[in-house]
């Protein structure tokens, strides 16, 4: 037995999110059945761990899973093997062989998301599934105000979505930033940190894209934080501007090498 670790990409346009779910199309489903085909169907069939769920619609740059594979095969062979099989709206870009003990989503020690708002006035009809539309003006200085709040340890209370299942909304977030990619016409918003909660990331964005169009007060970030009140952010953005840009593991970043706060193996 060989665990592999692989890193893919994927459009999560016509997936119902990663995690698998019957009579649904999911990212872990189409990877569990392509990977169990290349070991001729063994028995017990091959389980594919992930480093974290992304919902119906959300797009991936950079998610990682991994897998004990029951034949011998080179990290090359592995990913030209599951390319060979996949849709073409997943793709692996790398396949390391690593020790036995590595876990996808128990040795996490941080992700980086970004998030795409398209601000024409219409809906483009080829960005409609690869951003979040916002067709008010929006000044990025607001923004780039605001966006700081949010680095540093706090509860995330009001920036969580209803059926969560953590056992704290307290998170830390390194790193908060924002620009105007005027050729495209986009605001982009990239976070990273230590873990994230449900709907964590839409949530600030709707946040923050509310306070760009004066819609918010610059500071309410921090009032936010105080009353601790998933109704006071209002907006979730959509889905389809969610991307999981990279998952981080030990030795990654050593600045920052705190795990994500999840359950004990």
């Amino acid at each position: 037995m060989a665990r592999f670790k692989v890193v893919l990409a994927y459009d999560g346009t016509n997936f119902a999110g990663f995690q698998r779910q019957p009579h649904q199309r999911t990212v872990e489903g189409v990877l569990t059945n392509v990977i169990n085909k290349m070991a001729k169907h063994p028995n017990p069939a091959i389980i594919v761990y992930g480093s974290g769920r992304t919902d119906a619609g959300v797009h991936a740059l950079g998610q990682v899973i991994h897998f004990d594979f029951p034949f011998k095969i080179s990290e090359i062979g592995m990913l030209k093997g599951i390319n060979s099989m996949l849709p073409l709206d997943m793709e692996v870009s790398q396949v390391i062989i690593v020790d036995d003990d590595f876990h996808a989503r128990y040795d996490v020690s941080g992700k980086r998301y970004l998030y795409r708002f398209d601000l024409s006035e219409f809906i483009n009809p080829f960005k409609r599934f690869y951003t979040g539309h916002w067709r008010f003006p929006v000044d990025i200085n607001r923004i780039k105000q605001a966006i700081p709040s949010l680095v540093g340890e706090h509860d995330f209370s009001s920036f969580v979505a209803s059926g969560s299942t953590a056992k704290t909304n307290v998170r830390t977030i390194y790193e908060a930033t924002c620009y105007l990619d005027r050729k495209q016409n986009e605001v982009v918003l990239e976070f990273y940190g230590n873990g994230f909660l449900y709907n964590m990331v839409r949530i600030m964005a709707g946040v923050l894209i509310e306070i760009g169009s004066n819609r918010r007060d610059v500071n309410d970030i921090e009032r936010l934080f105080k009353v601790k009140n998933r109704n006071q952010a209002r907006l979730t953005a959509p889905a389809s501007g969610l991307y999981l840009k990279r998952v981080y593991y030990e030795g990654d970043d050593p600045d920052h090498p705190t795990k994500l706060p999840v359950k004990q193996r």
